[in-house]
């Protein structure tokens, strides 16, 4: 069974920072690359970063970059998502997925419909 678990979400003030991790198993990810997503109510599912480990290319969406980090560390199976400098509008679930290499547009994250797994989510919370 493929299984991706996403944690480290929660409230914080405008400004703040978070770390997400997102665990999988069940899975190998040769020829896979890993996203993350976010969604908030009432809007599609937007990418805000993505890993592929073949080759090491990232790719962050025009939303968080510069103030956002994704890395792996392949001997936990773990990936993570540093955000910095947060606001209101990052407000939303944060996914874990997996899609292969092959469906990846270059230089891009790709769309949420292309991934084939998805963890259950983490609430990230910014208000004050």
């Amino acid at each position: 069974q493929v299984q991706l678990v996403e944690s480290g979400g929660g409230s914080v003030q405008p400004g703040g920072s978070l770390r997400l991790f997102c665990t999988f198993s069940g899975i190998s990810l040769d020829y896979r690359s890993i996203g993350w997503f976010r969604q908030a109510p009432g809007k599609e599912r937007e990418g805000v970063a993505c890993i592929s480990p073949s080759d090491g290319t990232i790719v962050y969406g025009d939303s968080v970059k510069g103030r956002t980090t994704i890395s792996r560390d392949g001997a936990k199976n773990t990936v993570y998502l540093q955000m910095t400098s947060l606001k209101p509008e990052d407000t939303g679930v944060y996914y874990c997925g997996l899609i292969e290499d092959r469906k990846l547009p270059v230089g891009g994250i790709g769309s949420a419909q292309d991934y084939d797994y998805w963890g259950q989510g983490t609430q990230v919370t910014v208000s004050s």
